[in-house]
């Protein structure tokens, strides 16, 4: 019973430590709006990369004089969805940006941004296959171009159909910045690493990193579960 108790001193203890002394708790969330800053710029780069690549790789499929785009687009997914977002980030950073004077946090979300992106068009392109042939022979039966029917007709339904697995991309993504901290950028993970280091216990500080994740996660995931329902209760209208 007296080590169970000294060992809950010693939590709080450590607790106190890592993020009540000297307002540690500010650097947390000073951390913590960093990666989402960088999880939103990525997420908007990923949504543009994904929706140039998805028509590339439908445009491509379906007239054969523009097949080059398609095979543009597979070697972009290929690369981008075969090699790990870590070794992609060392690369942008230590190779492609080290002879210019771009900060880390934009070499970030860059990076971040253009790997979303490889899963982004897949979502999209699978959005677009999902809307009946019969739109777009409907779009053309009007009197629209191709590229008119795409944009006013089959892309606004295609995007209402993938926007729960955009949500779920933007969740995953949240996650993966936590790796940005390896090339200088100060986000709540690198900010727990660096408190554990200043006295060699970093048991309590990654442990409120954790939750600090799980928690903005589980708000999200119920934020896009009710938005699913809703979606879902407009179909039935």
């Amino acid at each position: 019973m007296e080590g169970f108790t000294r060992w809950i001193s010693d939590l709080g203890e450590q607790f106190s430590y890592a993020f009540l002394e000297n307002r540690r708790y500010m650097a947390y969330l000073e951390g913590f709006k960093m990666t989402l800053l960088i999880s939103l710029a990525a997420v908007v780069i990923g949504v543009v990369v994904g929706v140039i690549l998805a028509l590339f790789k439908y445009t491509g499929s379906r007239n054969k004089k523009l097949r080059f785009l398609s095979v543009i687009a597979n070697i972009y997914l290929t690369i981008f969805r075969g090699t790990p977002v870590y070794v992609q980030l060392l690369i942008i950073y230590y190779v492609i940006f080290s002879p210019l004077p771009v900060p880390a946090t934009v070499a970030g979300f860059l990076c971040f941004g253009l790997n979303s992106g490889a899963y982004v068009a897949e979502i999209i392109r699978a959005g677009i296959e999902a809307v009946d042939k019969g739109q777009t022979e409907a779009g053309r039966s009007l009197g629209l171009t191709s590229g008119q029917t795409m944009a006013l007709i089959v892309m606004p339904q295609a995007i209402r159909n993938i926007l729960p697995a955009l949500g779920n991309e933007f969740i995953t993504l949240i996650k993966e910045t936590a790796i940005i901290g390896n090339i200088g950028v100060l986000d709540v993970t690198k900010v727990g690493q660096n408190i554990g280091v200043s006295n060699f216990s970093y048991l309590m500080p990654l442990l409120l990193v954790a939750v600090m994740y799980l928690i903005v996660v589980v708000i999200l995931s119920k934020l896009l579960a009710m938005f699913e329902r809703r979606l879902a209760r407009s179909d039935r209208r």
